[in-house]
Parts: C-alpha cells; sequence; structure tokens
C-alpha cells in the first residue's frame, strides 16, 4: 500500500469512528471529543490555531495624524500612504475635547473635492458634510428632511454643513441656499 493510500485509510478510519461516536455518545461530548480527535490529525481549526487570537497593533497616532493633515490638500500623500497602509481611510484622528477627524472630513472643510471623490472610490466612509460638500443634493436633502435636527449637526473642528455648501462652491449652492431657508446661519459652532 503506497502512502497516499494508507493516509486516506487513517483519515477514513478516524471518521468512521467518529461518525460511530456521534451515534453513541451525547452531542456535547462528540463535539468536544471531535474538536480534540481533528487537532490530533493534524487538521487546522480556528480554536486551536494561534495566529487567529492575536489582534493586530493599532496604527499609530502619528501615522493618523500624518494621514488626516495630508487629506486636506496632498493627494500625492493620501495615495501614497494608502499604498502603504490601506487601512488608513478608516482612521481618525482625536485632535482633543472630542473633536475626531477622518481625512476624508479634513478634505471636506476645505472643499477638496479631488481628494474627497478620490477616497469614496476607495472605500472611504462617506457621511453628511462631505456629501454637502460635494454638492449631492439628492442625497442629502432627504436625510435632512427625515431627520431635520441635523441641520445644526457640527462636523470637525466645529464646521457646519453651512460651512460645507460654502466651500462646496457652485456644485453646493442649491443646498447652501437650502440651509440658509431652513434657518442656518453659523458656519462654525463650539464642540462644547
Amino acid at each position: 500500500m503506497d502512502y497516499i493510500a494508507l493516509v486516506y485509510t487513517v483519515i477514513r478510519q478516524n471518521y468512521l469512528e467518529i461518525y460511530i461516536k456521534a451515534i453513541i455518545m451525547k452531542r456535547k461530548t462528540f463535539i468536544r471529543n471531535s474538536l480534540g480527535g481533528m487537532m490530533s490529525l493534524g487538521i487546522p481549526s480556528l480554536y486551536a490555531n494561534p495566529i487567529n487570537l492575536i489582534e493586530p497593533e493599532p496604527l499609530k497616532t502619528s501615522l493618523v495624524k500624518e494621514f488626516v493633515g495630508a487629506g486636506h490638500s496632498k493627494i500625492d500623500k493620501v495615495k501614497e500612504m494608502l499604498i502603504d497602509y490601506p487601512t488608513l481611510i478608516y482612521s481618525r484622528y482625536d485632535w482633543g475635547n472630542g473633536d475626531f477627524e477622518e481625512a476624508i472630513e479634513g478634505a471636506g472643510h476645505v472643499g477638496n473635492k479631488e481628494i474627497a471623490n478620490y477616497l469614496i472610490e476607495n472605500g472611504a466612509r462617506v457621511n453628511l458634510f462631505v456629501m454637502t460638500m460635494l454638492g449631492k443634493t439628492d442625497l442629502v436633502k432627504p436625510i435632512l428632511e427625515a431627520y431635520p435636527q441635523l441641520i445644526n449637526a457640527k462636523g470637525a473642528h466645529g464646521f457646519t454643513l453651512l460651512h460645507h455648501a460654502k466651500v462646496g462652491g457652485e456644485d453646493a449652492k442649491d443646498l447652501y441656499d437650502y440651509l440658509e431657508e431652513k434657518g442656518l446661519t453659523e458656519t462654525k459652532l463650539s464642540l462644547q
């Protein structure tokens, strides 16, 4: 009998034994013994693999700060950093006092449509503020109609939707007018 046939026979016999035990044993005992049997056969198990138990290291705060800063105006830096660290696209920097910001939010409050669109195309999480800056009236207005209290929402650094519509220029003019009609006059509010 060659090696492969021998291995196949052993595995088949072990599975046959497990099947017979399943019929005889209680369910809990069967599951416990089956997992032990699979591990002894060298069949990988999620529970037996220590690699799955190791949590990844968090991104360095300085790296996140650099990426968020680049999100305001440095498209080449954004692209370069995402090649090396793809999960930066989801990261937020804490400027203190509850003032969190993602790179896409930086692009949003300075009106950088190129960076905002690049980040969206690469899977960034979008929000109402960025959509307002981009002039996505068909997306923003229904949300504000459903949740009118969001008219006074505060984005990164306390910038309002009106600020984002203003920096969005001509693309966001309809939203700027709409927000003013709804009574929003402030472009920046205190985060407290």
